[in-house]
């Protein structure tokens, strides 16, 4: 039996991640490297930004029994069981998961369903400071649009939108606003809306 991978300390530490929209078939995916303990409130926005979500919805993150949400009062409206609810703001990522194969849940949109699995691919040390921001390193394939109606909803928009002469198409495409590309991600514009992040 091989060794448990050594825990790094999370100040010297960074998490390379695989973030995987659950269910996508061609996976929607991005592989991003971010500080170990950044807080789960912060992740979150470096979250929205790589996938391509607008923050136009409410979100948790799970991990075994216990749920991480916006402190209530904010945007969070305590969504789960109150006595399984914790302050993302008061958490660190490292704090739940520190070694390689370790994952947790991110949940975005709880109308529409966008469950997201966030599984660390390994820990890479840094020395020093200069390790305080957010990395894309790669991903494929484009973030559904928000207020689709989950993936049974984005599935028949992609049949829609490959078919100009399905009845539904002129409709889909205004409501759209423009044409959408399920192939369309560019990791290097990802990763310079995310140097613009403050973690």
């Amino acid at each position: 039996m091989a060794p448990h991978p050594k825990k790094q300390d999370p100040a010297d530490s960074l998490l390379q991640l695989k973030v995987t929209l659950g269910g996508s078939r061609p996976e929607i995916w991005r592989r991003l490297l971010v500080p170990s303990d950044i807080k789960l409130s912060n992740l979150h926005t470096v979250l929205q930004v790589a996938m391509g979500w607008e923050e136009s919805h409410q979100h948790c993150f799970r991990h075994e029994d216990e749920t991480y949400e916006p402190k209530a009062g904010s945007k969070g409206l305590g969504f789960f069981l109150p006595e399984r609810n914790k302050d993302e703001a008061k958490v660190r990522l490292s704090d739940l998961v520190n070694t390689e194969g370790d994952w947790l849940v991110y949940d975005y949109d709880f109308g529409d369903g966008w469950e997201h699995e966030v599984l660390v691919e390994k820990i890479v040390p840094v020395g020093g400071a200069g390790a305080r921001r957010a990395i894309c390193l790669a991903g494929e394939r484009a973030c559904p649009p928000e207020d689709c109606g989950g993936l049974p909803g984005f599935d028949h928009l992609l049949k829609v939108m490959a078919n100009r002469k399905h009845p539904e198409y002129r409709e889909m495409l205004e409501w759209l606003g423009e044409r959408f590309d399920p192939k369309d991600f560019d990791a290097a514009r990802v990763d310079a809306d995310l140097l613009k992040l403050k973690i």
